[in-house]
């Protein structure tokens, strides 16, 4: 079916068409972001927006909530041009858990910081086929909206400010911390399909306490049921197969439960000393889907699943943050910040709807599969204070030490969740061990690792003359696994006049091996020629793992250069255009599964008699990334009402530099062995859109607004072991509307995202699971359709 009109024209002529027919008199101006002061990227007390060194995105509460989505990664995936957050499915734990990319590097090359302090990494590191394989990044979406103030996204490295993982860049999110006023609201809405209802009551307040502090608090929860869009088995029917003409097999969002609670808060202890804390609990539970196992299925024991059976996985994420600390100056001028930080995040597996197969028809249908845990330490020593060395302006000197501590620990599942009974298939071959879709982690994986390390750091950044602002940092990190590394930054603004002004940083950067990546184990087992043999996921110190090569890990390593334009031609007018190139070295990477004969043989015959091969990370990769991103804002002052426009565009292309050959070990056992196959490195370099664009336009009279959205999302590919079989999904413009009412102290809101019902392209038949699954899990927006919602407040 044809559209006469393209969702961008649909866009511009809602948003220009809506305000001409209502416009009478002129509107006040409210304040803009680009004077919003921020404390991500420097130290300078006064920075701007406009007047920062590098590029940097404030995304507002508005801008959060001003569509259907409660999820803090996927707003910021709507606000930012290059962030990329697609919504996996069948991709256990990553279902529960999806990870983010920034100018489309490693969910874990993103620092996230939470009011300046660094905050905890999700527990899950991802293994299966998702964008952001072998990957351990934050879990975003364990922070409520309801509890933020802004959210700062600096696009630049900043290793050299604040340590490991800054190599995209930092998402600081600055929590409200208001003595006074509060907001609650309620949010419902349901996809066009007819699925996924979700609702979420969100609820926040300050208080003083006494004349010298104050607390806000904040409260999120609610539920959103699953989205399906799997359809009925087309392939040829057997005994074997999955019914003909019948849905059995599910595909799309997981079922979710979440709750949050959030304070932050600080007393002032005497004119010269500031107490602060925040503290954070959020549990989510989230069930996802694994793959139908028909009737017939040698999986399936018919006593138990008749009509065969579809395993899923019931996750709880509980995520804990405590940040606590004292500000206090010198006499001299020195102010100080000493502050420790705990962050947690537990991940459990329940496995339900399953069976155990080689337990025989007294097979239990739920196990407990294991958890992960990530704890983080972090003490903090921060000075900062102004130099007045005869320039224009007083220059500011930071410097500090950082110590860190982490552990990771792996919980095996009941014996159950892993075993294997000894009941045999038909014919007597022998059955797979463990729970159907996740056999539990085994104690044989299971352990605790720790690390720690420490840092020291300086900068020197300011005003030089009313032109010129420079600044450079340095930081020295020292790990107690893999050794130390030192990076440093430069960066420089020129302001020709008032309207032109040019920025450009150089800096290295690196992202130290996280615990996840070093020491996550899994064992699963498989029969060949009716003997078991174990496939596992080794820790790069497991002796089976080293004789096929695995190595301690080393940290990734960048060198970043951008160079940016500052416009402000007109009143109310802002453009930003940054081009940046991020080349990293020894990139950690999960390899293919080795298991052809002569691994196995070479492993049986040398010390690990039930190997049979299997996989692990290492630091195989080199990479260049280049792109560009516009960023745009506009209000335009009418008669009796106003439009702000915010536009976005981001270009970006990664190729890989090197691949590493294989080690002389596991070349010595198989010559023939691939490390690294094409569907791999096609995540990097194509599996994420080349572009992204969006315009939004928002029209406000007196208490009335009316906001739309275009997105277009760029081309992005699917690689197959075979070269035959890829494919490359077109571009797709997507549209969002919604209309907003205020009235006193409430504000009501109806709203659409996708409101033109767009789907990605549908998988070509010959890669799909014979038509059961027609979308591609790696699309940027989903596949789940139209969303329709509304939504009440009431502030005070």
């Amino acid at each position: 079916m044809t559209r006469p009109l393209s969702p961008l024209a649909f866009a511009i002529a809602f948003a220009l068409a809506t305000p001409a027919a209502f416009a009478q008199e002129a509107a006040t101006t409210e304040a803009q972001t680009l004077d919003t002061l921020i404390v991500t990227g420097t130290r300078v007390a006064d920075r701007t927006v406009a007047e920062s060194t590098a590029p940097i995105d404030i995304i507002t509460p508005e801008v959060l909530t001003s569509t259907g989505t409660v999820e803090l990664a996927t707003a910021l995936s709507r606000a930012v041009p290059s962030l990329n957050f697609p919504r996996a499915a069948i991709n256990d734990g990553t279902d529960a858990m999806r990870p983010a990319q920034l100018r489309g590097l490693s969910p874990d090359h993103t620092l996230v910081l939470v009011n300046g302090k660094r905050y905890h990494p999700g527990a899950l590191v991802n293994v299966n086929g998702s964008q952001g394989r072998s990957s351990s990044p934050v879990d975003l979406n364990s922070i409520p909206i309801s509890a933020i103030e802004r959210v700062e996204v600096l696009r630049d490295g900043a290793s050299a400010q604040y340590g490991s993982d800054a190599i995209a860049g930092v998402i600081n999110i600055v929590l409200k911390g208001a003595d006074h006023g509060g907001n609650v609201s309620a949010t419902y809405g349901q996809y066009s399909a007819g699925d996924g209802s979700q609702y979420q009551v969100l609820g926040d307040a300050g208080f003083k306490l006494g004349e010298v502090g104050k607390v806000h608090f904040a409260a999120q929860g609610g539920h959103q049921d699953q989205t399906d869009r799997a359809r009925p088995y087309l392939g040829t029917v057997t005994a074997t197969s999955a019914p003909a003409g019948k849905v059995v097999q599910r595909y799309g969002d997981p079922e979710v439960d979440n709750g949050s609670f959030l304070y932050n808060g600080e007393v002032d202890i005497a004119d010269y000393l500031t107490f602060y804390s925040y503290g954070l609990y959020t549990q989510r539970e989230t069930l996802s889907n694994g793959f139908f196992r028909p009737a017939g299925d040698s999986r399936n024991i018919p006593s138990i699943y008749p009509d065969g059976f579809l395993p899923q996985i019931f996750n709880t994420s509980t995520d804990v943050s405590v940040s606590s600390g004292i500000k206090t100056f010198t006499a001299g001028g020195t102010n100080i910040d000493i502050s420790y930080t705990y962050g947690s995040n537990e991940l459990e597996f329940d496995i339900r709807n399953t069976l155990n197969r080689s337990l025989g028809p007294t097979s239990p249908t739920e196990f407990y599969a294991g958890a992960l845990e990530i704890k983080q330490h972090v003490l903090n020593f921060d000075f900062n204070k102004q130099l007045d060395w005869g320039l224009a302006y007083p220059l500011t000197l930071s410097y500090g030490a950082e110590w860190r501590g982490e552990e990771f620990t792996i919980s095996p599942g009941e014996p159950g969740s892993y075993v294997n009974g000894g009941v045999l298939l038909p014919g007597n071959a022998p059955a797979p061990s463990g729970a159907q879709v996740f056999p539990g982690f085994r104690p044989s994986d299971s352990g605790s690792f720790d690390r720690n390390n420490i840092s020291v750091y300086a900068g020197l950044e300011g005003d030089l003359t009313d032109k010129l602002s420079a600044g450079i940092a340095v930081r020295y990190e020292d790990y107690s696994d893999f050794g130390d590394t030192t990076t440093g930054k430069l960066t420089g603004r020129y302001a020709f006049n008032d309207a032109v002004a040019l920025r450009a940083t150089a800096s290295t950067g690196f992202h130290a091996p996280s615990l996840q990546q070093q020491y996550y184990q899994t064992t699963s087992t498989n029969f060949i020629g009716g003997i078991p043999f174990d496939l596992v996921t080794f820790r790069v110190t497991n002796p089976a793992g080293i004789a096929l090569g695995a190595e301690p890990l080393k940290a990734e390593e960048s060198d970043n250069l951008s160079l940016g334009l500052v416009l402000t031609p007109a009143e109310g007018l802002y453009v930003t255009v940054d081009a940046y190139r991020i080349k990293v070295k020894d990139r950690i990477t999960l390899s293919e599964n080795l298991t052809s004969t002569a691994v196995r043989t070479y492993l049986n015959q040398n010390g690990f008699p039930d190997v049979a091969g299997g996989r692990y990370f290492t630091n195989a990769l080199d990479t260049t990334t280049t792109g560009i991103d516009v960023v745009g804002t506009y209000t335009w002052n009418l008669a009796a009402s106003k439009l702000d426009f915010t536009s976005g565009y981001n270009y970006n292309k990664t190729e890989i530099d090197r691949v590493a050959e294989n080690p002389a070990t596991l070349e010595a056992i198989d010559p023939t062995a691939l490390r690294f196959g094409r569907v791999e490195l096609g995540r990097f370099e194509v599996g994420a859109p080349r572009d992204k664009f969006f315009l939004n336009s928002i029209w406000t009279k007196g208490g009335f607004s009316v906001s739309a959205t275009a997105t277009r999302y760029g081309e992005f590919t699917v690689r197959n072991a075979n070269p035959a079989l890829d494919q490359t999904f077109e571009p797709k413009w997507l549209l969002d509307l919604a209309v907003s009412y205020k009235l006193d102290n409430w504000n009501f809101s109806i709203g659409g995202d996708n409101v033109l019902d767009e789907y990605p392209d549908e998988v070509l038949f010959a890669t799909s699971t014979s038509g059961q699954l027609p979308y591609p899990s790696q699309s940027p927006f989903g596949f789940n359709g139209a969303y329709a919602y509304a939504r009440v407040a009431y502030s005070w």
